[in-house]
């Protein structure tokens, strides 16, 4: 073992019975559920006109799963937008759900009542997390679901959680001095901030010994950099749609797919599989019962990995975030498309070509807007800075070009990591 597996004791128990039955079982109970699903979520008039025609009672295999339509991810702004506030695919009245968001894009999404909603306790537990754990959570709290994902997930564990969000690295630092959490939530890069912050003013942070990241790239050298640290960083993969899809486990080999999710893997544009171990787009059936999600496609590339988990889980597993099927990308946890890039573009009338470039540096996310002008001047960088803070939530470098320097290429986001 490598990495946050050196620093993990492996432990025989699985959050869930589940994740080490025979595959054949497994399937067999995921299929026998899709027909009761399809009924249930036609109530909703969205899914209703989505799945028109279909007899929810013929749906019991991959094969009739495969003839439904995808819901794509990209197509969510417009159906929100015609059938406000969730494109008529909740199965609920909204006052019933527990809290209603806007992520970047901008796309509503609603968290539901009952427990573990998210689904992802699953993913802390294989981090290493247990009943009476204090963990500091560094997602944030604003507008966006990923603080209160991770949050229930811990809070169904037993654990306590620390509602750091993001930003004020010396008070998360204080925090951490105060309480001795032992575990983090929230990204690697903003992770490795506060703790070289530690380090540079000698306050101690050596309570923190586990993490569970997810909403950016956790490569190697961040990993290393953390165990370095003392603090064994393991993934998840989890969007605001759908909830936990797949998370890492010690075996530190591919995400384990979660037991509630069905995870195709699609040629991208169409909803054909492609052969494990090829690269494709990640389509997800969920049963959750206020706001289900079938077929729906997130816009992210991967691939299925052969074989098992050395950590005795039987389900199969992906190879991890490959990159989007489509031009956006997700920076420090967030979504950014290229309708925003648009926007910035528009509220600028003196610019031509805008290109955003998402790219990592010293082992974080960052972002530079390339735009082409006619006259460069500070005012303009400003502005356009100001701009970009508003549309994305995010912070980056302002690059003023040349007309005719971009390349005519149709690309509004570029991600180089």
């Amino acid at each position: 073992m490598t990495g946050a597996a050196t620093l993990l004791a492996r432990t025989p128990e699985h959050y869930d019975a589940r994740e080490s039955i025979e595959p054949t079982a497994r399937e067999r109970d995921l299929m026998a559920r899709l027909p009761g699903l399809l009924a249930h979520a036609m109530q909703a008039p969205g899914w209703r006109r989505h799945l028109a025609g279909i007899d929810p009672a013929a749906v019991t295999n991959r094969q009739a799963l495969r003839a439904l339509p995808l819901l794509r991810k990209s197509d969510l702004v417009g159906l929100q937008a015609a059938d406000p506030p969730l494109g008529g695919f909740a199965c609920v009245p909204t006052t019933a759900f527990r809290r209603l968001f806007v992520s970047p894009g901008p796309v509503a999404e609603p968290e539901g009542q009952g427990h573990d909603w998210w689904g992802i306790a699953a993913g802390l537990f294989a981090a290493g997390f247990r009943a009476g754990d204090v963990a500091l959570n560094c997602f944030s709290y604003h507008l966006t679901p990923g603080a209160y994902l991770a949050e229930s997930g811990l809070r169904a564990l037993g654990g306590v959680v620390i509602p750091g969000g993001v930003g004020n690295t010396d008070q998360q630092v204080e925090a951490i001095r105060r309480y001795r959490p032992v575990g983090y939530l929230g990204t690697g890069d903003f992770l490795k901030i506060i703790l070289d912050r530690a380090a540079e003013t000698g306050r101690h942070c050596g309570s923190l010994t586990k993490a569970f990241t997810t909403g950016a790239a956790l490569p190697p050298s961040l990993r290393a950099a953390l165990a370095d640290h003392g603090v064994a960083a393991l993934q998840g993969y989890a969007t605001a749609d759908v909830g936990l899809i797949a998370y890492e486990t010690i075996a530190e080999a591919g995400l384990v797919v979660n037991e509630n999710r069905i995870v195709e893997i699609v040629r991208p544009g169409t909803g054909d599989p492609v052969p494990d171990g090829e690269i494709g787009e990640v389509v997800v059936t969920t049963f959750t019962r206020d706001y289900p999600m079938i077929r729906f496609a997130t816009g992210d590339l991967s691939a299925v990995r052969p074989g098992r988990s050395d950590c005795g889980r039987t389900n199969i597993r992906l190879a991890g975030w490959l990159g989007r099927a489509d031009q956006s990308a997700k920076v420090k946890g967030m979504f950014v498309h290229p309708s925003q890039v648009a926007e910035i573009a528009r509220r600028h009338g003196d610019i031509g070509a805008v290109r955003l470039v998402v790219l990592r540096t010293g082992e974080q996310d960052a972002i530079r807007l390339e735009a082409e002008v006619p006259v460069p001047s500070d005012g303009l960088r400003d502005a356009l800075a100001d701009t970009l803070r508003d549309v994305t939530k995010l912070t980056g470098e302002i690059v003023l070009l040349r007309p005719g320097t971009l390349p005519a290429d149709g690309r509004h986001i570029v991600d180089t990591r």
